[in-house]
């Protein structure tokens, strides 16, 4: 097997491999990506960021979960994936953009390292066709839906992925280790769901605790952060500018023109990772 070489990442303790196939000549199936990202027999990462596939002058990647699903958008994975770009010499202007399986987005680098980075997340969805989620009507906001063992006002959100929040006077990992298979694996969604527990601590501060689809419990999630937030601004609980506590740290969310969403927050580059050749076999 030829030799493989990957790059790691974390945005606020959310980790990412990349795995660039410019630079490798592997396909990665299934099988290598769970491999991969378990933490006891692998590399350990929350997924990996598969690219870039460049086309003309579009940049694109793609971005699968741990257990090999592939995801449609990640906050933090572009961020990682944008300061990989800069690092390899793919990217070298102050902004450019990044397609996902979910779109455009346009990053702009806030220095030149790279460390920090403004993303343009778009806007939020509030229909159920959007999510999908089946069983309601138009939008699902504030709505009383029963998991595992209570009702819960959540409000459900396409951030260009899906997302369940679910608003608490209190949140805590032990809650979201508890409720999130059950929300993930919800009847309601039929291409699973992530959830995010949230917390409005003021009208500039929010808190929430996440369990992503296809992942588990995560210390962070930029597209949970937005979707959380933007749940929070439905509601008239904050207004337009906010920080998003989580387990690994802050990201900052602003509410643009048409509620326009743009989130900013950092990204650590850990090191370059070279498998045995026996890894795989």
């Amino acid at each position: 097997m030829p030799e493989m070489v990957l790059r790691k990442y974390h945005g606020l303790g959310n980790d990412y491999l990349v795995y660039d196939p410019v630079r490798n000549k592997m396909v990665l199936k299934e099988r290598q990506i769970e491999m991969l990202c378990r933490r006891n027999i692998g590399v350990g990462a929350d997924g990996i960021l598969y690219g870039p596939f460049i086309e003309g002058e579009e940049i694109k990647v793609r971005i699968f979960n741990p257990d090999g699903s592939e995801a449609e958008k990640s906050g933090n994975g572009i961020r990682i994936f944008s300061r990989y770009l800069k690092d390899a010499g793919y990217v070298k202007e102050e902004s450019y953009v990044l397609t996902t399986k979910a779109g455009k987005t346009n990053v702009s680098f806030l220095d030149e390292a790279g460390n920090r980075m403004r993303v343009d997340m778009g806007c939020a969805k509030f229909t159920a066709r959007e999510i999908p989620a089946v069983g309601f009507g138009e939008e699902i906001v504030n709505e009383a839906i029963f998991f595992c063992d209570n009702f819960y006002n959540a409000t459900c959100v396409s951030i260009g992925n899906p997302n369940c929040v679910l608003m608490l006077e209190e949140v805590d990992r032990k809650k979201a280790m508890q409720l999130g298979p059950y929300v993930e694996n919800s009847k309601y969604f039929p291409n699973r769901i992530n959830m995010q527990l949230c917390q409005v601590l003021d009208r500039e501060n929010i808190r929430i605790e996440i369990y992503e689809r296809g992942a588990g419990y995560t210390y962070a999630s930029g597209t949970g952060a937005c979707a959380a937030a933007a749940a929070s601004h439905r509601l008239g609980l904050i207004g337009d500018q906010v920080t998003v506590h989580m387990h690994g740290g802050e990201l900052f969310v602003e509410f643009g023109e048409d509620d326009r969403i743009f989130m900013t927050g950092p990204v650590v580059y850990i090191g370059k990772i070279t498998l045995a050749e026996q890894f795989f076999s």
